[in-house]
């Protein structure tokens, strides 16, 4: 017990593991001795033996002394470990190489050691000590983890990266996982042995799920289609078998990957759809060089759009918001990530002109995008007077501005929630954006909306809620069985924001291509699985009933809207009704006002008249439908 104590559970003391690779220095040039003369070594090289052991393990000893390679922990030999060692050796019989061309030309005319015996003796050393470290690593990783204690998992992938899984796995003892296979589509690949374990097409994957029991399937490609992705995640979740991701190349440390970033596939990924192609020349040539400033800058699509903008090298970026901790937190990261870039942070409120009116004329901005909102629909419910001074005269501000100060372009973040409004919220940013469009007839500067739905991971995202609740126990909530929404991810719909802005001419609503609208009841359940819980036994659904203003559906285009196609797939053109600016600021002007009597009813019947289409659901505003 105790030689193995000291073998596997103890790091073994360094001079030993020197002791033991001069020994087989020693031992490897004997043997060269006995295999260059057939095991009969003359007396004449028997008599040189002191000359050239003592050159052999004096370079040898010096080499591992510079290197350090008994440092080490063989447990836990490493390719880079071997590449030190193989370079040592390497070096050091260059050395012998030396010795014998300046023995040979300037001492005695010989070699003190024989270029046969040191050819020998540098494969047999390079050998025995990379292949003993690798059987030592094996030995302790068999006696830490025995086979039949390990878990089975399967990696989809046979490429670099799922090599690289593989060894990451077996490397770490204290994962406990054995790899039962691979699953790769490459037909060429299929049926063929990588690192002994099997590579099998995917239509096997319901069988080896169903013949073993395996622990975790790891997705290990990086560029899988999202609807391929899908399909793998739900037969693995039928037969509870948990899903991790290998994270991106970019995000391993120092390069290497390690099990601890190997984790759960989140629903957002599963949500995910493939990657947008974006026009970037001509996004370049829109926001290269220019001024831009972004309203609601620290919020979750405001901060996204400065990630995406920055990329593109503005001459300045403006980062506005009045929410001082996570502004300052965005600009920590714009600090760490993007040092030789032009940014100011500014602290502001979109509803005070004065402020606003300095921000215009300090920085003179060539392009605004207004992502600054209220969005929470039953909060804006109970506060209607909020919603109209930050929605409709916070954006009438920045509006007028952009036409004082000769913006060339203004990106209005909206909401599919203005389609057929349902509450205040939505009604708010509807009431916005025919402000915007009515201004955009009559002045230079070009006023473009974007509209589109809930953004997975964004403040008030119900993703997050649940996330919550299912790490504190439970219950889930959920409004309505048959509650359905739009989902899309926040750098997807930063993405098409930029190239709608890139591409408007002014007048312009954009709405973006959603996909599907998804069950929240079936991305509950998906996110139960996912967290390796069972419904009703681990924890459990509530419905609450339908908040204030809330829709069981939600649609991107008004019943008397239609579209038309853009030269990009995900992004359309609504066909809107058009309005008089006299009309509407007039309009506009008198529901300002109402502001300072705080008379949420004659706030929302005021709304209502300039949007007619309002109509409150489990609301008392209802009461003004009749």
């Amino acid at each position: 017990m105790k030689l193995l104590d000291l073998l596997f559970r103890k790091n073994m003391p360094r001079w030993v593991i020197l002791f033991i690779d001069m020994c087989i220095c020693f031992f490897s040039l004997l043997l060269a001795y006995l295999v260059r003369f057939n095991f009969s070594i003359p007396a004449v090289e028997v008599e040189a033996f002191p000359l050239v052991f003592s050159i052999v393990l004096g370079v040898r000893l010096t080499g591992f002394l510079i290197f350090k390679t008994f440092q080490g922990i063989v447990k836990y030999t490493s390719s880079k470990d071997s590449q030190r060692i193989f370079t040592m050796l390497t070096m050091g019989t260059f050395v012998f190489v030396i010795v014998n061309v300046i023995s040979y030309k300037f001492i005695n005319g010989k070699f003190p050691v024989p270029f046969s015996i040191i050819i020998i003796e540098y494969m047999a050393t390079v050998f025995l000590m990379i292949s003993l470290r690798v059987m030592f690593k094996a030995l302790y990783s068999e006696i830490s983890n025995p086979n039949k204690e390990k878990r089975s998992v399967i990696i989809f992938g046979a490429g670099a990266s799922g090599i690289i899984t593989k060894r990451t796995l077996d490397r770490d003892a204290g994962t406990k996982y054995k790899v039962l296979g691979f699953i790769d589509d490459d037909p060429k690949k299929q049926g063929k042995k990588l690192e002994g374990v099997t590579i099998f097409n995917l239509d096997k994957l319901e069988h080896l799920l169903s013949n073993n029991d395996v622990s975790a399937l790891i997705i290990s490609v990086q560029d899988i289609p999202s609807q391929r992705k899908q399909s793998i995640v739900d037969i693995c979740l039928n037969h509870d078998t948990k899903i991790l991701n290998v994270p991106p190349v970019t995000d391993w440390i120092n390069g290497e990957l390690s099990f601890r970033q190997i984790k759960k596939v989140r629903i957002e990924e599963l949500l995910e759809r493939d990657a947008i192609q974006l026009d970037k020349e001509n996004i370049s040539k829109q926001f290269h060089g220019k001024t831009i400033l972004i309203t609601g800058a620290a919020g979750s699509i405001g901060s996204e759009i400065v990630r995406q903008v920055i990329k593109f090298h503005p001459k300045k970026i403006v980062l506005l918001d009045q929410a001082e901790s996570p502004l300052y937190d965005l600009e920590l990261e714009l600090h760490d990530k993007y040092k030789a870039q032009e940014y100011d942070v500014v602290m502001g409120d979109i509803r005070n002109k004065e402020r606003m009116e300095n921000v215009f004329k300090t920085f003179l901005p060539e392009i605004v995008f207004h992502a600054a909102a209220y969005k929470h629909v039953p909060m804006m419910e109970n506060n209607p007077s909020e919603s109209v001074f930050t929605n409709v005269f916070g954006s009438k501000n920045l509006a007028d501005l952009s036409v004082q100060y000769k913006v060339e372009k203004f990106v209005m973040v909206s909401t599919d929630k203005a389609v057929n409004p349902t509450n205040v919220m939505g009604a708010s940013k509807r009431i916005a954006e025919i402000y915007t469009q009515s201004l955009g007839k009559t002045s230079g500067t070009k006023f473009i909306t974007t509209r589109f739905g809930n953004v997975l991971g964004s403040n008030g995202s119900v993703i997050p809620r649940f996330r919550q609740q299912i790490e504190a126990g439970g219950p889930i909530t959920i409004t309505h069985p048959d509650i359905t929404r739009f989902f899309m991810t926040i750098p997807e719909a930063c993405q098409l924001v930029l190239e709608a802005g890139a591409m408007g001419n002014g007048g312009e609503i954009f709405i973006f291509d959603m996909g599907k609208s998804v069950k929240i009841i079936d991305l509950a359940k998906k996110m139960v699985k996912l967290s390796g819980l069972v419904l009703d036994k681990d924890i459990s659904i509530v419905y609450t009933g339908l908040r204030p203003g809330e829709k069981l559906y939600e649609e991107l285009l008004a019943n008397e809207e239609n579209t038309i196609p853009t030269h990009h797939k995900q992004i359309m053109i609504a066909k809107v009704k058009e309005y008089d600016l006299a009309t509407v600021s007039a309009e506009i002007n008198e529901l300002i006002s109402l502001f300072h009597n705080q008379d949420n009813k004659a706030i929302v019947k005021k709304m209502k008249v300039l949007v007619p289409e309002f109509k409150s659901k489990n609301s008392v505003f209802e009461e003004l439908d009749v």
